[in-house]
């Protein structure tokens, strides 16, 4: 495993290639030994990669450096997820540029039923601050499991990870660097408090500074580890609207608080709402209603095993959603998941393939109804 595990943090390490060109090479060749094992010549005739990214996959360092990379996260108790992994996030692993690998020290499940994402200004507000607390606190009397994912940042990123540590939810901190260091410093100890309730995860290596184009990066994760992206407040630029534009194109859902008109450090939050990337909520109950989690499933559960069977999904009698769907005009993908107990990242694949097969329809706001 040990001998595995190196060639996959080195398949992060080559020069050129990134999370879609590396999944690229996966599909190519199988794995990322394979990769490393293949002749130069071949790798070059592969589309994409060429002479130049093929002499550089065959560079020796590349190994060795993963060798250290290995050694520093063993010494350190930190937890390697590969994409292939059974256990990698399955809501990140849906992303068409999901890291190939990260990186996590922390105690929590990255797979929980309920994930949000919490994002906006560095430059905070009382006001700003003040609906992050009220959020995350009605939040937790409703949803006690739910996981706040955010990226540590000065602002609405830190407040989002105290308060949910005040009220005894984990966070997750979504880091620009490496694991060898905490940014900003004067957050250390709330980071250190996190690894007993969430954790710190990144796909950068030890060694990496906190570099402004890395902060863009890393905001894919924290778009791509949750259930919908929440921008409290937002200037009419930042990298809160990037995380939420990047969001928006997964298909994930988007809220944001108003702001006054005119006032600096909500036109980025108007913007969105303006723009129908966001929905407009207020509360916590907002959220709640606006994602079906306020719906408790007091029905019987429906044999989601079906779905696994031999049969065929397409028959309504066979197939739970088609059979609940014809009860109902339209349903949200929460709500339905909620009556079948599944997950949503799961029901979406059995969802978009009734759509192909022209049983269903998708309609703005990920409501289905039947064709």
């Amino acid at each position: 495993m040990t001998d595995k595990l190196i060639y996959q943090i080195g398949l992060t390490m080559i020069n050129g290639v990134g999370d879609i060109l590396a999944r690229h090479l996966l599909q190519t060749l199988d794995d990322a030994e394979a990769v490393f094992a293949e002749k130069q010549q071949l790798l070059g005739r592969i589309p994409g990669i060429g002479s130049h990214l093929a002499a550089e996959i065959k560079r020796p360092e590349i190994l060795q450096r993963a060798e250290k990379e290995l050694a520093f996260i063993e010494k350190n108790n930190i937890s390697c997820y590969y994409l292939t992994d059974a256990d990698y996030p399955a809501r990140l692993r849906e992303c068409p540029d999901a890291p190939i690998l990260f990186y996590f020290k922390g105690n929590t499940n990255l797979d929980a039923s309920r994930i949000i994402s919490v994002v906006g200004t560095r430059n905070a507000t009382e006001y700003g601050r003040g609906l992050t607390e009220s959020l995350i606190k009605d939040l937790a009397e409703a949803i006690p499991n739910l996981l706040v994912v955010s990226g540590l940042a000065y602002g609405i990123d830190i407040c989002a990870h105290r308060s949910a540590l005040h009220n005894q939810l984990p966070t997750v901190a979504v880091l620009a660097h490496g694991l060898d260091r905490i940014y900003p410093s004067s957050h250390r100890n709330t980071a250190v408090e996190m690894l007993e309730s969430g954790g710190l995860l990144t796909d950068f290596p030890s060694g990496t500074e906190p570099d402004r184009p890395n902060f863009l990066r890393r905001n894919r994760i924290v778009a791509g580890m949750s259930d919908c992206t929440i921008v409290v407040e937002s200037a009419e630029k930042g990298g809160s609207l990037v995380t939420a534009d990047i969001a928006f194109s997964y298909g994930r859902d988007v809220y944001s608080f108003p702001g006054r008109v005119g006032d600096s450090h909500s036109k980025g939050c108007n913007n969105l709402i303006r723009q129908n990337k966001a929905g407009l909520i207020t509360s916590a109950d907002d959220l709640l209603s606006a994602l079906c989690w306020d719906i408790q499933a007091t029905a019987t559960p429906a044999q989601t095993e079906l779905f696994f069977a031999d049969t065929d999904v397409s028959v309504p009698e066979q197939n739970p959603v088609l059979a609940i769907m014809r009860t109902r005009n339209e349903i949200h993908i929460n709500e339905l998941a909620l009556v079948l107990e599944m997950p949503v990242h799961q029901l979406s694949t059995l969802l978009f393939e009734l759509e192909i097969n022209g049983k269903i329809k998708a309609l703005p706001g990920n409501i289905y109804k039947l064709s």
